[in-house]
């Protein structure tokens, strides 16, 4: 047998872990440049900058982990941002958030689904017919924005099929601004109130949602549908988008899907108490565990000591109106 004869190319070296030591610091991005998340995509979100009128293609840095990156954020942005075609740059900063609108699939699940982040307003769209308005799911997206720090506005469409003031009396005593955007009403009044704001739209599919934000942004060309026979709008929109208000206008729409459910699993009575400075004063009185719901559920909640004649009696009866709703899985699904 022969004898094998070695060379330099059967010497298998372990490369060396070279001369710079590994470091836990990052970066520090000083050179980062803001702008807003106004789409998000498989991986990819469209930014503007400040001062920008074009969206440019960010991926997340690796940096960030898996840091979830809402529409509305505001973002630190680095590399290429020219927004030349192919280009792609880096979020490599998430600022503080002001608000935050959350939800979850149902009651029962356990991760929180963050809808919109930075909104200042929530229109929650609510048609007065075809399909019928569903308190439950007004009353439970109220709560959303009552504890996300979001001012929420009753938009109530299709009036020329039935007289809307009804409906919107049931919410008077949370005093919730309400406006009328049927198709043949006029959106001064609409137009007023999202003008030099970030306004988040939510709504049931089929309710005109997508057909207001075409008003509004007549650029938008969001898909609209017919409502199906059984009282479901197809779904049209899929994906949340932030849309710049046409001048003499500022501020931003930001459309969101169509959903036909609003868990609250992350959110307890006390929250909801908390968003009413005045009853969560009078609940400090309340025994522990108090739901706030009143009797016979809780025949020393000290919310029934309150005069129910006074403005604040009233905002009681509406406030456990959201409770019960937070509590009960009936009447909000579609």
């Amino acid at each position: 047998m022969a004898r094998r004869h070695w060379d330099e190319s059967d010497v298998k070296i372990r490369p060396g872990k070279g001369s710079r030591p590994r470091t836990k610091d990052r970066p520090k991005h000083k050179d980062a440049k803001f702008g807003m998340v106004i789409t998000k995509d498989r991986g990819r979100w469209g930014v503007v900058l400040d001062g920008r009128e074009d969206a440019i293609v960010c991926m997340r840095a690796r940096e960030l982990g898996r840091t979830a990156i809402e529409v509305g954020d505001r973002v630190g942005v680095v590399g290429d941002t020219s927004g030349n075609p192919g280009t792609l740059a880096r979020i490599v900063k998430l600022a503080e958030r002001t608000s935050v609108l959350r939800r979850t699939a149902d009651d029962t699940d356990a991760y929180e689904r963050i809808v919109v982040a930075n909104a200042e307003q929530l229109l929650i769209v609510s048609a007065v017919a075809d399909p019928p308005p569903r308190a439950g799911f007004v009353e439970r997206a109220l709560v959303a924005a009552f504890v996300g720090n979001v001012r929420p506005v009753l938009c109530l469409t299709k009036s020329d099929l039935a007289d809307p003031t009804p409906f919107a009396e049931e919410f008077a005593d949370l005093e919730v601004p309400v406006i009328i955007a049927g198709i043949n009403d006029d959106l001064a009044e609409v137009e007023k109130l999202v003008d030099g704001h970030v306004t988040a739209l939510i709504g049931h599919s089929g309710v005109g949602k997508s057909t207001l934000v075409n008003r509004l942004v007549p650029e938008a060309n969001r898909e609209t549908g017919e409502v199906s026979g059984v009282g479901k709008g197809r779904h049209t929109s899929t994906q949340s988008v932030a849309l710049r208000l046409p001048p003499p206008a500022s501020g931003w729409i930001i459309d969101t899907p169509g959903i036909r459910s609003f868990g609250l699993a992350h959110v307890d009575a006390d929250t909801v108490i908390g968003a009413f400075e005045d009853l969560e004063e009078a609940t400090e009185d309340c025994p522990r565990g108090c739901s706030h719901v009143g009797p016979p559920a809780d025949p020393e909640c000290a919310l029934d000591e309150i005069d129910p004649d006074s403005a604040t009696g009233r905002r009681v009866v509406a406030v456990r109106k959201l409770l019960e709703a937070l509590r009960s899985n009936n009447e909000w699904e579609m």
